[in-house]
């Protein structure tokens, strides 16, 4: 029996939400596929690899997540062929190293880097 359920998004929010998809297009390659203003506030709608990404307008004085690890959602993982390249092509971009690179288990590189409005996002490297 197939499941009712299928994946549609993920949902950021940020106080500039231009900003954050500024940096997600620099730094990830992903692009912005729509702008929006459902219930006044600016939803910038991306495509990550894939992936749809809302980044939604909050107030400025809202809260900032916690340093991880935490509940919920801790990360966006991407998967890179070449961990080395990835890394050098991030650091040239100003995006901050927070951990790594290095190797989880045999055969698979980690680096998390850091995003805007406390977001991490983990790369992984899988070889043999």
């Amino acid at each position: 029996m197939s499941s009712p359920y299928s994946f549609d998004h993920l949902h950021l929010r940020s106080p500039d939400p231009e900003a954050a998809a500024a940096f997600y297009v620099s730094a990830f390659d992903a692009t912005i596929k729509a702008r929006m203003t459902p219930g006044g506030k600016l939803r910038v709608v991306l495509d990550l690899h894939g992936v749809p990404v809302f980044i939604e307008q909050v107030p400025a004085d809202t809260h900032a997540p916690p340093k991880p690890p935490f509940l919920g959602i801790e990360h966006i993982g991407l998967t890179v062929q070449d961990m080395d390249v990835a890394v050098a092509a991030l650091a040239a971009k100003g995006v901050p190293l927070l951990d790594g690179p290095r190797e989880a288990r045999p055969g698979v590189r980690i680096a998390f880097f850091g995003a805007p409005d406390g977001v991490q996002v983990e790369l992984i490297e899988r070889k043999g």
